[in-house]
């Protein structure tokens, strides 16, 4: 199996003496796709965050790609990471190409001004937008994208430095129906392809969980309540603690979906 992609050990994390996240443990191995799954306010963003070396835990252990937090350069390691967000889709500027967002990422930037790139560096920007299902919008504005296709190009974004970890923080959020089926897929696809890295998506829906991830991550109230191969942990007794209603779930072609079980309310 070797080493884990990812160790985060009894982290915890407190932001103006409110406890965000508390004592939570996640490993994640080599070819495992996680959903990290629960409510608003479970801590699952600030958890993602600090997977990303975005954030540092208050207290906890953080080890990525074999590095420790707090004794390697974060600079040189985030490089090694892909991480797309809503924040990240709000400081782009909207007039710049859906080929340029991508191409960009090579050096972390926002914008292609500072850095001069190859051919073969734009054709790989170009294939990426393709495996996503966007390269006829390659040379249209960030801004004029409907918002599945932003979402697209932001994955595509997050793969261009071939990085070994990949990171998605609610990628789905504000997207109708055939904006989310259609990222669903794209994940999917990604998920099934031999070459895509460990990936970890960040989703309040069972309905959002991309065929083929493989584990998930239960959070509510800052705290992991279930992780393991998502056959084991998503369970209508582990729903209904993470989401405090009684909830039935249902799987059917690898897609799962849950509702509120209205016999007990």
């Amino acid at each position: 199996m070797g080493s884990p992609v990812l160790e985060l050990r009894s982290i915890s994390r407190r932001e103006a003496g409110t406890t965000i996240v508390t004592e939570v443990d996640w490993v994640v191995q080599p070819g495992e796709h996680w959903v990290v799954l629960g409510p608003n306010g479970s801590g699952k963003t600030t958890l993602l965050r600090i997977a990303g070396l975005l954030l540092h835990p208050s207290e906890g252990t953080v080890r990525v790609l074999g590095e420790t937090l707090g004794r390697t350069d974060v600079r040189l390691m985030r490089s090694r990471i892909g991480y797309s967000s809503a924040a990240l889709a709000d400081s782009l500027r909207p007039t710049i190409t859906a080929e340029d967002v991508v191409v960009a990422a090579l050096h972390g930037a926002l914008e292609p001004w500072w850095h001069e790139y190859r051919d073969e560096e734009r054709e790989t920007a170009r294939a990426l937008l393709d495996q996503v299902g966007c390269s006829h919008r390659r040379n249209h504005r960030f801004g004029t994208l409907s918002s599945g296709e932003r979402q697209r190009v932001l994955v595509a974004r997050a793969l261009m430095s071939k990085p070994e970890l990949l990171l998605l923080d609610e990628p789905t959020a504000g997207l109708d129906l055939a904006g989310r089926e259609e990222l669903v897929a794209v994940l999917g696809v990604l998920a099934a392809h031999p070459t895509t890295p460990p990936m970890a998506l960040v989703t309040h829906h069972v309905e959002e969980i991309p065929v083929g991830f493989t584990h998930g991550l239960l959070m509510a109230n800052g705290r992991n309540i279930g992780s393991g191969p998502l056959e084991v942990v998503l369970t209508d007794e582990n729903l209904t603690r993470c989401f405090g209603v009684e909830i039935r779930l249902n799987q059917s072609e690898g897609r799962w979906s849950a509702r509120v079980d209205q016999s007990t309310q």
